[in-house]
């Protein structure tokens, strides 16, 4: 708690009056604008009760009107009607709220799915100066909040917790994150499915993950055109696989997965289950990546090169945060002479770049708890591009950002093709000593030279480059449908 003041004194800092929300009448003592006011979104089906008590508390702390649960009004509805109003207030020369616009930040609180939704109706809402986002996690993997320094465990619920967070909100520093557009094309089957299934199996955290329409510059003729976006990674292959049974068996019996604990409990069961553990007897080779697609990258203003997939990687991660799977970091720090042969560099967040690493099986994933250890490094690109062949496999299953979905394959002549680009930049909360490093950040380059970097794993060799180039669209819609169950979103 902050040392010199009282409670109330302390949360005047964050404290919304309510004109700003409505046409009430202005209190006349209004005085001094908050320091560091605050919209608090949260998913009150996440993290099983937990959810629903913090919003009750924070609901006891400040004021209700500045506190919304995502499951009664969708996030992009609340901050349209806040901005407008903001604005409107600040035509009108009121000073308070041309200070609160200014020095607005928001908390969400929600399982990694939660957090990328908030950051992409903000994305898509191209404010001038979006408000930086700090996480609270109440999910089970909880990358975003790691990755910034607000922990993987879930939070208490009770006034001194939520109190102790404002105070950290109170002292964060904020950071640019690199956000990613995603655009999946396949072409309307003559016969069969080749077409994700339903809508509501779907991967949530990619917003507006529907069809584009009829007059967007991307739909294409006689093809199915999906687009969304993410922050923390996509996945293909075999983890996919697993996360995917994890969210079937979620699904059918939700009373199960009350606890974060006993959720990461059965996600390691499945994994046994799935096979994860014994890749090379229970996962044929003809569904190993190389098999199943030809994947090109993009350097920054450079051209399409094909990127070579070793034949025993099973799996295959696109990696924008250090943190995949509950906190582990597949990319590492590369030593100093493989940035010399291979041009790699230390995973920043807001570089423009993915980190692009395979893995052979669960084994091969377990050199990321020791020290130094990291996934076979296969790229970092600002573009990447999966082509899926005819005939390899029936479907494969994919993730992003925790969400997966199974993905059937062509059967006719065409590919389905996987398009990642970056999009843009939004801004984040971030504690003094998080793991995310800023490209900016003179202090990460520093502890990068400091004992940081990694022994000389087996990578294997970078790509080789091929003249082919071809514009690649952006999103602009990050909203999650209105069909979407929000009490499946993790």
């Amino acid at each position: 708690m902050a040392e010199s003041k009282s409670d109330s004194d302390f949360l005047k800092e964050f404290y919304i009056p309510a004109y700003i929300f409505n046409d009430e009448t202005k209190f006349s003592d209004l005085r001094d604008v908050p320091e560091f006011p605050v919209l608090v979104f949260i998913n009150s089906k996440s993290g099983g009760q937990l959810g629903g008590d913090l919003l009750n508390t924070y609901r006891s702390v400040l004021n209700e009107h500045q506190i919304f649960d995502v499951g009664e009004e969708a996030p992009d509805k609340v901050l349209r009607r806040v901005y407008t109003r903001l604005e409107k207030l600040k035509q009108e020369k009121d000073e308070f709220a041309t200070k609160i616009h200014e020095r607005l930040r928001i908390i969400v609180a929600g399982g990694d799915g939660t957090a990328g939704w908030l950051l992409g109706v903000v994305c898509d809402l191209k404010l001038p100066h979006p408000p930086p986002i700090a996480t609270v996690p109440l999910g089970t993997g909880n990358n975003l909040p790691f990755s910034f320094g607000w922990g993987k465990k879930n939070p208490g619920t009770d006034r001194n917790s939520v109190l102790s967070f404002l105070e950290q909100v109170m002292k964060a520093k904020e950071m640019k994150i690199d956000n990613w557009h995603i655009l999946m094309r396949m072409r309307a089957p003559k016969e069969g499915p080749c077409d994700p299934i339903p809508p509501l199996e779907l991967p949530h955290s990619l917003h507006a993950f529907g069809r584009v329409s009829s007059t967007d510059e991307l739909n294409m003729e006689g093809y199915h055109t999906f687009r969304g976006g993410f922050w923390n990674y996509f996945s293909m292959g075999m983890d996919a696989q697993v996360s995917y049974a994890f969210h079937s068996e979620r699904k059918l019996h939700p009373e199960k997965f009350k606890n974060q604990l006993v959720n990461q409990s059965t996600y390691a069961k499945l994994g046994c289950t799935q096979g994860w553990f014994a890749a090379s007897v229970f996962h044929p080779s003809s569904k190993n990546v190389a098999q199943l697609a030809k994947v090109k990258i993009m350097k920054k203003h450079g051209q399409w090169q094909d990127l070579h997939i070793p034949q025993s990687i099973r799996s295959i991660i696109c990696l924008n945060l250090p943190s995949f799977s509950g906190g582990l970091n597949p990319w590492g720090t590369p030593s100093g002479r493989k940035k010399n042969e291979r041009d790699l560099t230390a995973p920043y967040v807001d570089d423009g770049l993915l980190e692009v690493v395979g893995f052979r099986d669960a084994w091969h994933g377990l050199v990321l708890l020791a020290p130094k250890g990291h996934g076979t490094r296969l790229a970092q690109a600002h573009r990447i591009r999966f082509e899926f062949h005819k005939g390899a496999a029936d479907h494969t299953y994919m993730r992003i950002d925790g969400e997966p979905w199974k993905q059937p394959l062509p059967k006719d002549d065409d590919a389905v093709v996987v398009e990642i680009s970056h999009l843009g930049q939004v801004n984040m909360l971030a504690t003094q000593n998080c793991r995310s490093k800023s490209v900016n950040d003179v202090s990460s380059s520093t502890s990068h030279h400091n004992g940081e970097e990694d022994d000389d794993f087996s990578d294997e060799d970078d790509s080789r480059a091929e003249p082919e180039f071809r514009k690649f669209g952006a999103a602009d819609t990050f909203r999650i449908p209105d069909e979407i169950d929000i009490s499946q979103l993790s």
